[in-house]
């Protein structure tokens, strides 16, 4: 996977084509996705993770990782943006933007991955066609990781 720099604007540009979105919506979710992490709950790890969700709608959601004492039950960042969104009524999203405090940024755990993907395919209009969906990765798992 290749890693592009969001303070680079030729790949911005570039990955804005790819991803049908405007850099005005990457810049509203690079923005929303590092200002969600100060909202954090990580009072165990210190590592923040936020996210912003965009959907088809042009609606921008918000998520964070939120742990619990019990390491399992904690939820990141992804996933709760993916959950506050459905909940929202929302069923078709164009691009998902996750920040952690590390450079370079963290990959999605299996879980968040797992949810992505549901939710790229699961999704479908009454004809049974994908439209757009989540996409984290170029790797076989969708179209594209933004950070």
């Amino acid at each position: 996977m290749k890693l592009l720099s969001s303070s680079d604007p030729s790949q911005v540009s570039q990955a804005c084509v790819e991803h049908g979105i405007t850099s005005a919506q990457f810049e509203t979710l690079h923005s929303r996705s590092r200002s969600a992490k100060d909202r954090a709950y990580c009072p165990y790890s210190q590592f923040r993770v936020g996210s912003c969700l965009l959907t088809n709608n042009d609606e921008f959601i918000d998520g964070v990782n939120v742990e619990n004492a019990s390491y399992p039950v904690g939820t990141c960042a992804e996933r709760v943006a993916i959950g506050a969104a459905v909940s929202q009524g929302h069923r078709k999203f164009k691009a998902v933007a996750v920040a952690t405090d590390i450079s370079p940024p963290a990959s999605p755990c299996g879980m968040c991955r797992q949810l992505s993907v549901f939710h790229s395919t699961a999704f479908r209009d009454d004809d049974g066609v994908q439209e757009n969906g989540i996409s984290l990765r170029k790797d076989g798992m969708g179209r594209g990781e933004l950070c």
